[in-house]
């Protein structure tokens, strides 16, 4: 089997299925520092768009990946930092969209939305998904840590104007936190915003995987189920995912476990639902993996995940 530089998966997403994951920028560049973010803290915050990757070689690796036929249920630009840095994020969607009907989606923090240029790129697009954590500056600072600089006010302007522009679904995750964070008065000041940005669905998240910070706690379920009446339009929380697919039996395959896992911790069973593999096998894998110390093991709400041990880690485990 090819090992693909750019395109993982296809991985388990709450949102959008089996996606096909393209990566668009170094591990972690980014220009926010959220303290909730699974896959550690960033190590290149910025704000500076250009070509991170070569092109000509991502669209390389979308044809060899289309070739090979792998069911999957979107194409998603994300990955493992910020996608909209590419400076030529908008021709690979349209080089995308050539090659396939699957349809494409963008998840973004939407830090660059103010940016007339990125909103043109992502035009083409069937599903933008933007975040909005913060309905203050005070709170923006304390949760997503931006480059310095980026105010709230800007990221919201650019949300309200791409909302208003795009002709896609603009899902707007709102994260929200627990603990200390009182999610209530957070999920209030968040809706006042959403009015304005008018996104064709709000989606309320909370932390479900290891965070970068240990303080950075989840909402409890009760008060999650509580909070999409604080919002005007369109709510929901979104749930824990579920496989919609049956798993064909096939050996585990160690590259492909790790190619997962390299871009955010995952449970077992996502493992094995992500890459139709039985259970069992994928637990002899990473049970092996662990042992080589390839892997690391953590703890969230009574789940254990497993995250391959990186540069980023390695001192920490």
């Amino acid at each position: 089997m090819w090992k693909s530089k750019y395109i993982f998966g296809p991985v388990p997403s709450r949102r959008l299925g089996r996606s096909l994951g393209i990566d668009l920028v170094p591990y972690k560049t980014c220009p926010f520092d959220c303290i909730y973010c699974q896959l550690g803290r960033t190590t290149t915050k910025t704000m500076e768009r250009k070509e991170y990757f070569p092109l000509d070689e991502i669209i390389g690796e979308v044809d060899r990946k289309l070739k090979e036929n792998c069911a999957f249920d979107y194409i998603t630009l994300s990955g493992s930092g910020e996608p909209t840095l590419h400076s030529r994020i908008g021709e690979l969607i349209e080089a995308i969209k050539k090659r396939t009907a699957k349809p494409l989606a963008v998840i973004t923090n939407g830090s660059l939305l103010w940016d007339g240029d990125v909103r043109s790129a992502l035009m083409p697009t069937d599903v933008v998904v933007p975040s909005l954590d913060a309905g203050t500056q005070e709170y923006f600072e304390a949760v997503n840590r931006p480059c310095p600089g980026l105010r709230l006010d800007r990221v919201v302007d650019g949300l309200e104007t791409f909302s208003r522009e795009f002709k896609g679904q603009m899902w707007l995750e709102v994260f929200l936190l627990g603990g200390m964070f009182d999610p209530r008065s957070r999920a209030r000041e968040i809706a006042e915003l959403t009015r304005r940005i008018r996104p064709t669905l709000v989606q309320l998240n909370t932390v479900a995987r290891p965070p970068c910070e240990s303080f950075a706690a989840p909402v409890p379920r009760d008060v999650m189920m509580e909070l999409p009446s604080y919002f005007s339009g369109p709510t929901e929380v979104i749930a824990e995912f579920s496989a919609k697919w049956q798993n064909t039996p096939r050996p585990a395959n160690r590259e492909e476990i790790l190619n997962l896992l390299s871009r955010r911790p995952c449970k077992s069973k996502d493992v094995a639902a992500s890459l139709g593999i039985h259970h069992l096998e994928v637990l002899k894998v990473l049970e092996e993996l662990v042992r080589e110390r390839v892997l690391a093991v953590t703890e969230e709400n009574s789940e254990t995940f497993y995250e391959v041990i990186t540069r980023n880690t390695e001192g920490e485990k």
